[in-house]
């Protein structure tokens, strides 16, 4: 909402200096700009770049949903550029020839027939090549963009980072596939990637789209929303409190990944008891101690299920904190925004565990685990410090009235 419709007329002439100070402090560089060239320069970089970070957002939904229909280990090769799909029945035969070489095949899908092998590796494929289309999608962009000028060095720096993380997530990619691939250490034991490797690259994931949303939302609002000291000194009080809720938010979705990689969602399909009991008593049965809250799925599910109460937790305190605290209106609609979301993500978890992890609900709640951090990352981002032309030209607003 306008802060013209909501102020009083005296609050309205202190907005009106307050623009033309602003105006005067961009003016004279004192405001750094990740893009040059003007507005649509600025427009532009900004509307790639969230586009980018959808299509990051859109991987990992499709990768999850790779994961839930297991069709991860379907592909038992790998090539840094791709390839055709198979487009002959020979082909195709060849290709499951490869993968009832593999332990998943013979110990799980033994006696799978072409058709529903056909599924699985379509869903693989689809993964891969849509990461590589993002690839082709980020970079002739910003080669352009580069060429005409638009990009400062700053900002040339961090999405070259970004895009060789990008890089580097197709050979993380390959390296959890190859764990899978593996014969198991006890035949009794069912053939499935690395938990590890999985949560390094589902948290590779999550670095790649908070770098690019971040960026985005630094392009096009280079300046958070504040328009009076008061504002930017609640803002600046709410910033303590809202960066470690955005941590603990992290921490929970990385903990989801160990939950995924244990397929530990499928076990103990009761709310909130976990079976009969509140806790289990394998919880720190493995040794050394410390593989407990990474390969035992009693204790992963159990620090995942503390971790999501802790988050919701975290951010209602958020939101009751911010009732008291002088901030921007769209903050504070953000904070309410963000509890909402907390709550439908608990509420998602638990459905998906009562249900037995369906690939529909299992889908829309690692969805919203990326949901909920992208509207903490909106949240952190309006809350950091103003430049020193906006400090200055609020100040110089706030002696002229």
């Amino acid at each position: 909402r306008s802060f013209m419709g909501q102020c009083t007329r005296k609050m309205s002439t202190t907005a009106a200096t307050l623009n033309s100070n602003m105006a005067n402090a961009t003016a004279n560089s004192g405001l750094k700009l990740l893009v040059t060239k003007g507005p649509q320069a600025q427009k532009a970089v900004g509307i790639w770049l969230f586009g980018c970070a959808a299509w990051v957002f859109s991987m990992v939904i499709l990768g999850g949903v790779t994961r839930l229909t297991r069709s991860g280990l379907s592909m038992t090769d790998w090539k840094f550029a791709g390839g055709l799909p198979p487009m002959s029945e020979e082909e195709w035969l060849l290709e499951f020839q490869k993968y009832k070489q593999s332990p998943e095949y013979m110990r799980v899908n033994k006696g799978m027939n072409l058709e529903d092998f056909k599924f699985i590796y379509w869903m693989e494929y689809a993964h891969r090549m849509w990461g590589r289309a993002l690839g082709f999608v980020f970079a002739v962009p910003f080669a352009y963009f580069v060429a005409k000028g638009y990009v400062t060095r700053q900002l040339g720096v961090r999405l070259s980072a970004l895009f060789a993380l990008g890089g580097a997530q197709g050979l993380i990619g390959w390296w959890m596939v190859k764990s899978g691939l593996e014969e198991p250490a006890s035949e009794y034991v069912e053939p499935r990637v690395s938990p590890y490797r999985l949560a390094a690259h589902l948290t590779s994931a999550f670095v790649i789209y908070c770098g690019i949303l971040w960026t985005a939302l630094s392009v096009v609002m280079p300046d958070p929303p504040a328009e009076s000291m008061k504002w930017v000194k609640g803002a600046a009080k709410f910033r303590k409190l809202a960066i470690p809720a955005s941590a603990v938010v992290g921490i929970t979705a990385i903990s989801g990944a160990f939950v995924a990689g244990n397929d530990a969602g499928r076990a103990y399909n009761t709310f909130p008891k976990m079976g009969d009991s509140w806790i289990p008593e394998d919880v720190f049965s493995m040794e050394p101690f410390i593989r407990n809250f990474f390969e035992n799925t009693s204790t992963v599910q159990l620090n995942h299920r503390i971790l999501a109460t802790s988050t919701l937790l975290s951010v209602s305190a958020l939101w009751l904190a911010a009732r008291k605290v002088d901030m921007h209106p769209a903050v504070k609609s953000l904070v309410g925004s963000t509890l909402g979301m907390a709550a439908l993500q608990v509420t998602l978890g638990i459905s998906t565990l009562l249900m037995y992890v369906p690939t529909s609900l299992g889908s829309a709640h690692q969805a919203g685990a990326l949901t909920l951090l992208s509207l903490m990352i909106l949240l952190t981002h309006t809350l950091r410090r103003p430049s020193p032309a906006l400090l200055k030209s609020l100040a110089s607003a706030v002696k002229s009235t």
